[in-house]
């Protein structure tokens, strides 16, 4: 914003009138306009020249992309980068899971295909492709001490299927995404309200964990009829940090683990949870 700088007349006292002053004053010699008009002109020309030149610039500007103007860049918010995501094909005749007519909010879709891909430049744990994995895949999430009291209860809730990926990405961090399906979404759901009531009593916590706290940043992942609880371990932790998420999301019930030395990354852990949630949806 720019000041308005006010100037007032300033009254001159004299005690000449103008007419004897004028009257007094020397003649002077009567000059050229000549040098006046050249001035004026090589003036007006520089004036346009520079005008020209801003005008060029201001044009060039604004044609350009903003990531190409220097100083303008946007800079990354840390969100890695995913192949594009589409839902798999469903076998003819069958309804996504929160179609009218599908009440039981089953996904008929191939669980392998409902993973989500590994972002670019990760690396592929050779051992959680994206395939089908037994139930001890899940289990090496917890401590030893749990396990078989999981296990148990996974045999009593008819588990169906477990397909699973996991990568490393340049930043350091692991993820391991489980897709669990049960037989029917009251068997997904008794299983998410034992895990999710044990965490609450810091039990049954991710393998290194030892105090947890719920996780916010993904609260505003929101995707109708879905169920998402995030927490992550609370300081002070080893040299990892673990993340992790719960998906309930009909018959299936997912989990997404996020470990990192030093700290896990919010914005990672937010983009994975919520497009994993929406594969699901």
């Amino acid at each position: 914003m720019t000041e308005q700088i006010l100037t007032e007349p300033v009254e001159t006292e004299t005690s000449v009138p103008a007419e004897a002053a004028e009257a007094a004053r020397p003649a002077e010699p009567r000059k050229s306009r000549k040098p006046l008009l050249w001035g004026i002109v090589r003036w007006t020309a520089a004036v346009l020249v520079c005008g020209g030149v801003g005008a060029g610039t201001a044009m060039g500007i604004t044609a350009m992309e903003r990531t190409d103007v220097p100083g303008l860049a946007t800079e990354s918010d840390g969100r890695w980068e995913y192949p594009r995501l589409a839902l798999p094909a469903l076998p003819e005749g069958a309804l996504r899971p929160y179609s009218d007519g599908n009440d039981g909010e089953v996904h008929h879709a191939d669980l392998r295909k409902l993973l989500l891909p590994a972002p670019a430049g990760a690396t592929v744990d050779p051992k959680l492709k994206g395939g089908w994995a037994g139930t001890d895949s899940y289990l090496a999430l917890l401590k030893e001490s749990d396990r078989g009291t999981v296990k148990e209860y996974l045999a009593d809730s008819a588990l169906r299927h477990v397909a699973a990926r996991g990568w490393t990405t340049p930043d350091g961090t692991t993820t391991r995404i489980h897709l669990l399906r049960f037989s029917s979404v009251a068997f997904a759901e008794d299983f998410k309200d034992e895990v999710t009531r044990e965490v609450s009593k810091s039990s049954r916590l991710p393998l290194g964990v030892e105090a947890v706290k719920i996780d916010m940043s993904v609260q505003d992942v929101a995707v109708p009829d879905l169920s998402v609880y995030a927490y992550q371990e609370e300081k002070p932790y080893g040299p990892e940090q673990t993340r992790w998420a719960y998906i309930q999301a009909g018959d299936t019930f997912g989990v997404v683990t996020q470990t990192r030395k030093g700290g896990t990354l919010t914005v990672p852990f937010q983009q994975t949870v919520a497009l994993q949630s929406q594969l699901l949806g």
